[in-house]
């Protein structure tokens, strides 16, 4: 929806979420810094190795000046960067940066369940396809998101002869994917080089999917944390806060919420997950304060949480809902897997086999990760036990993957039944 010069951009709310994709320093986090400002890796951890091991939020306007023509006019900020005139915002997308190390793909399965499109980045002076480039778009394919951008990064460290080079591998390695027709933009993320480019093909490429505003409010918890600064006073002390998307419906202010699996508790010598009953206080989306939140983008839902419930991301993969309209909680699954022909992610490349009963295997349900162990197999059927319970309904997308060497490889997919 196009906003005239006097609306203020603060009341946009994003209408689309967008992953960015793609195997390990290939400038997924350098991009979003280009399309959004913001700079996504602030843990520690993250600054100090400078790879991204949670997942990144940030949200951007996109604008397009009414002087320029052609893809001259498309920029991330209010003032046209080609002629310098009053930019009109276009819409808000809001940015999740997946993290591209090989032992995070759990992270960036639970990524991948929030999103409406991607970006899959794949740098210029490398090979392609990396590992983990390949295990990305195994993973989109896999989770149903059919809207993909191919950006080739780093062009301006590579000559032109290895640039077109790359541009062949990256057609040869798309052939037979879901992103077989994908457009591919050449960038330098690190100098916004064709940003503008990118921008004007997000907006034609990437539509704003039509949401469902009468079903059952459903939120993924992919972050949870304490924003209280050390030495906060009692009185001033602000409750829990969870990050994520909405997937269906609408969640307001002042609503009572339910939280579910919930807690792990110890009743009478056996393991229990209890359902959190909580109320939101405050609702933010990008930095702007909101009523109510719809799916279309990343936002942070204030609680009225004991703090210490919420620190280093022990709620996520949680879902949020109202009581009494949550799915079920979920302890042991089974559902006809769909096994890959080959090992997604490993650099040799390995023949996918059969699962077998006593094995371990880590499962994506939404943006829940846990581990499950295969109890039984009958006919197209496994039967596992899970370390930790899901929240999910029927049809709900579940991801396989099987412990090869020291990593957790994708093997396989699967509804459950």
């Amino acid at each position: 929806m196009v906003k005239t010069k006097k609306d203020s951009t603060k009341e946009m709310v994003p209408e689309i979420s967008i992953g960015l994709m793609g195997h390990v320093d290939h400038g997924k986090t350098t991009l979003t810094q280009s399309l959004s400002g913001k700079w996504t890796d602030v843990h520690s951890e993250e600054l100090k190795r400078g790879i991204t091991i949670r997942l990144g939020y940030a949200d951007s306007v996109f604008y397009k000046c009414p002087k320029c023509k052609g893809v001259d006019a498309y920029s991330p900020v209010p003032k046209c960067l080609n002629c310098n005139s009053e930019a009109i915002p276009l819409r808000k997308v809001s940015f999740i940066d997946a993290p591209g190390h090989e032992t995070l793909m759990a992270t960036m399965l639970s990524g991948a369940a929030i999103i409406d499109a991607a970006l899959l980045l794949v740098s210029a002076n490398e090979d392609c396809p990396q590992p983990q480039t390949r295990e990305h778009l195994m993973a989109l394919e896999i989770m149903g998101v059919k809207d993909i951008i191919i950006v080739q990064n780093k062009v301006d460290i590579v000559a032109k002869e290895d640039l077109i080079k790359n541009h062949e591998q990256i057609k040869n390695f798309l052939k037979g994917t879901i992103a077989e027709n994908a457009p591919i933009i050449p960038i330098s993320a690190q100098h916004n080089i064709n940003i503008d480019v990118l921008i004007q093909t997000i907006q034609e490429q990437f539509k704003t999917p039509k949401r469902n505003s009468n079903a059952d409010p459903l939120f993924y918890i992919a972050r949870s944390f304490d924003v209280n600064k050390p030495g906060t006073l009692i009185k001033n002390i602000s409750g829990g806060v969870l990050g994520g998307a909405m997937s269906a419906g609408i969640l307001k202010v002042g609503e009572t919420i339910e939280i579910r699996p919930g807690l792990k508790k110890e009743k009478h010598g056996k393991t229990i997950w209890e359902p959190i009953i909580t109320e939101i206080s405050g609702m933010i989306t990008g930095e702007n304060s909101v009523k109510e939140i719809t799916p279309g983008g990343s936002a942070a839902i204030q609680t009225k949480l004991d703090p210490a419930l919420v620190k280093t991301d022990s709620l996520v993969g949680n879902i949020i809902g109202l009581p009494g309209t949550m799915p079920e909680v979920l302890e042991k699954l089974e559902f006809k897997p769909e096994l890959l022909k080959r090992v997604v992610g490993a650099k040799d490349d390995l023949v996918v086999e059969p699962v077998k009963k006593g094995e371990t295997l880590m499962l994506n349900v939404n943006a829940t990760a846990t581990v499950g162990f295969i109890t039984d197999l009958k006919k197209d059927l496994i039967s596992l036990d899970l370390k930790k319970p899901v929240c999910a309904s029927k049809g709900d997308r579940i991801t396989l993957s099987r412990m090869i060497g020291a990593r957790w490889r994708l093997i396989g997919y699967g509804n459950l039944d």
